[in-house]
């Protein structure tokens, strides 16, 4: 069975994405799924910030070290779901001939980092 198939079905998973339109340029669909893993890289770092900043009982505000670890974990958690989606969207343009979408992604995790940057920031200040 060849990566990416279904047992005993010759078809790739997911059928939504790879039911879609006509092979693309290997290329693309490679650099869509390195973007994806990229993500997940990220997520995994987000997760890993928000354990250590709790466990490490950094002589921070410990109200605002706890919503800052909180921020950090659930931002990880949903990123992979994110992407995931991602993935899908913009291989599915790829297979389609399609423009490839929009995205806020990078903003929003942008903000979300801001956000645990002034937290920590103000834990500092306010210990």
């Amino acid at each position: 069975m060849s990566e990416g198939t279904v047992a005993g079905t010759g078809r790739r998973f997911p059928g939504a994405v790879f039911g879609v339109g006509s092979e693309p340029d290997a290329r693309f669909s490679l650099a869509n799924e390195r973007t994806f893993l990229a993500w997940i890289r990220t997520s995994l770092a987000l997760v890993a910030g928000g354990v250590a900043l709790e466990t490490l009982g950094l002589d921070l505000q410990p109200g605002l070290r706890l919503a800052a670890s909180i921020v950090l974990i659930v931002a990880g958690t949903l990123l992979p779901l994110v992407a995931w989606a991602w993935w899908m969207r913009i291989e599915r343009a790829l297979r389609s001939g399609s423009p490839l979408p929009a995205t806020i992604v990078g903003v929003v995790l942008a903000l979300v980092v801001s956000v645990v940057g002034v937290l920590v920031l103000l834990g500092v200040l306010l210990r």
